[in-house]
């Protein structure tokens, strides 16, 4: 499979690892096994978020795990069963941050038609549909409504999520930081997105789905605050219109992950770099003021980080 690339800031140089507490070992300890990411390039020019998980190998865990947060569009689907299938056809827990159609088409897809593809448990906080087409509108009640009923047709288990809660799969800790509020309509299906932080020992990944500025005053405003630090963030709402600036400054990230096309990254919808109505511009230079070292764009191809 083609590898990307991380987009470099100038005067910095790649590191493998962020350094940090968790990476501080005794003389001649070999390094603690590490789960890898792979950040999965969309199928089609739109926007989308895919990221699959593997869990390592250790004395406690013998088996490596496999998890999938979001999956993409309808489009993406078969690309992502075939990454799956190589990796062993076996997903232990799938993610969904919130139920827009570039997010959860894809699993919806497999769901129909699952062929080898074996999941063992859905993690959600999902919306119930009326709240949906209440505050959503009309115009985003349709993917959800049929994400229900291919949850409900599998009968995979699917796992209420609750805010504070820590589960460990593979020997990767989760911590869930959020999740949906029915109090908070503003922007309402992308401020339902849940935050979850997975951390090894070795490094620390934020993901925010599409939150809205709303839903992150809410961590900020809350005793799950003190946990948003990680060495990568997932850019909120593909890395545009998303969290505040506030937001990212408490998660310090010396990483981003990008769930990014070409031209949301350049604000470019046709006539050249930042002619766009987006805020993708604003966002990079944000993170350049917060110091971050690299991007990882989806617009570069795939992405594995170990």
């Amino acid at each position: 499979m083609e590898q990307g690339h991380p987009v470099m800031l100038e005067a910095t140089t790649p590191m493998g690892h962020p350094s940090g507490p968790g990476e501080l070992l005794a003389a001649g300890e070999p390094p603690a096994p590490t789960f890898i990411l792979w950040q999965l390039p969309a199928q089609t020019q739109t926007q989308m978020m895919s990221y699959v998980i593997q869990t390592a190998r250790t004395r406690i865990a013998l088996d490596a795990r496999v998890m999938v947060l979001d999956g993409g569009n309808a489009g993406d689907a078969a690309y992502l069963k075939g990454f799956l299938a190589a990796l062993g056809g076996e997903v232990e827990a799938w993610f969904i941050t919130h139920s827009h159609l570039d997010h959860v088409d894809a699993i919806t897809e497999i769901l129909s038609q699952p062929g080898d593809l074996a999941v063992r448990a859905i993690y959600a906080s999902l919306p119930d549909l009326e709240w949906i087409s209440r505050y959503g509108g009309e115009e985003e009640i349709d993917a959800p409504t049929r994400l229900d009923a291919a949850l409900r047709e599998g009968g995979i288990p699917v796992v209420e999520l609750r805010a504070g809660e820590d589960l460990c799969i593979g020997g990767v800790q989760i911590e869930v930081l959020r999740v949906w509020n029915p109090g908070i309509q503003v922007n309402a299906l992308n401020n339902s997105s849940i935050v979850l932080r997975m951390s090894d020992g070795r490094k620390s990944v934020l993901f925010t789905g599409d939150l809205g500025v709303e839903g992150g005053l809410e961590i900020l405003s809350s005793p799950l605050r003190d946990r948003l630090r990680a060495d990568y963030c997932q850019m909120a709402h593909h890395g545009q219109n998303g969290v505040s600036r506030e937001f990212y400054q408490a998660v310090t990230p010396v990483h981003c992950l990008w769930p990014t096309p070409g031209w949301l990254w350049d604000n470019d919808t046709g006539d050249g770099k930042g002619t766009g109505p987006f805020r993708t511009l604003e966002v990079r230079a944000w993170m350049e003021e917060l110091g971050v070292r690299s991007h990882y764009v989806m617009a570069e191809g795939l992405h594995r980080i170990e």
